[in-house]
């Protein structure tokens, strides 16, 4: 860690459904090269909360900011431009497209910001396994062959923000493990700021911070 200002900083965050609160004065600051573990009971609102950090769900009170932007008044286009630069998103539910390759879904991120690299992307399919995958469509791979075309896809773009939801949750030991050193080798070789949201003991126990989320805020863990 070094003396910089924080990447990412949620400042008094709140988030709820009509009279139902999911969390509220959320607190949390992540340096750029720092790995976090965000833990908490099921249904407690941990994916909501990774959704708010990247912008693609609103927050009722509070401030989201990275590199010093208030990302909170921002409209819907803003906010997708500043995801498509910034941000590597792992999600649970994978998020591949249907009629997209393998490769042409890790390539997605490179293609909407116009910087085309073949080389890049058959990089990241062998970091995650899939070299020999590259040419098939997603209905022919497993859950946890998706969950690894989702984590190179995230990765590919090389972003200053990582987010992961369960990034391990279809994976068998073995190769979660090398999903992790993947990430964490992201964070700190590349400065990426790294938050995860999990329940597995062995991701958290890579992490340099793990925080328990409640409904009431978030504290270490």
């Amino acid at each position: 860690m070094n003396d910089a200002p924080p990447l990412l900083v949620a400042r008094h965050l709140a988030r709820r459904y009509g009279a139902q609160t999911v969390f509220a004065q959320v607190n949390l600051e992540v340096a750029r090269g720092e790995f976090v573990t965000i833990v908490g009971d099921s249904g407690v609102g941990k994916s909501t909360l990774l959704n708010c950090l990247a912008a693609l769900d609103t927050w009722d009170e509070g401030q989201v900011l990275f590199d010093g932007t208030d990302l909170t008044p921002l409209d819907d286009t803003a906010r997708a431009l500043w995801r498509r630069a910034h941000v590597g998103f792992v999600f649970q539910a994978f998020h591949v497209l249907p009629h997209l390759s393998v490769a042409q879904n890790v390539a997605l991120p490179l293609m909407l910001l116009g910087r085309d690299d073949d080389a890049r992307v058959r990089q990241m399919l062998a970091a995650v396994g899939l070299a020999e995958f590259a040419g098939r469509l997603p209905e022919q791979l497993s859950g946890g062959q998706l969950q690894r075309v989702a984590i190179a896809r995230a990765l590919v773009h090389r972003p200053p923000l990582l987010l992961a939801d369960e990034p391990t949750g279809n994976l068998d030991p073995g190769t979660a493990a090398r999903i992790l050193d993947l990430l964490t080798r992201q964070t700190r070789e590349h400065g990426a700021a790294l938050v995860l949201v999990t329940h597995a003991a062995s991701a958290a126990a890579r992490a340099d911070r793990v925080l328990r989320l409640t409904a009431s805020g978030m504290a270490a863990y």
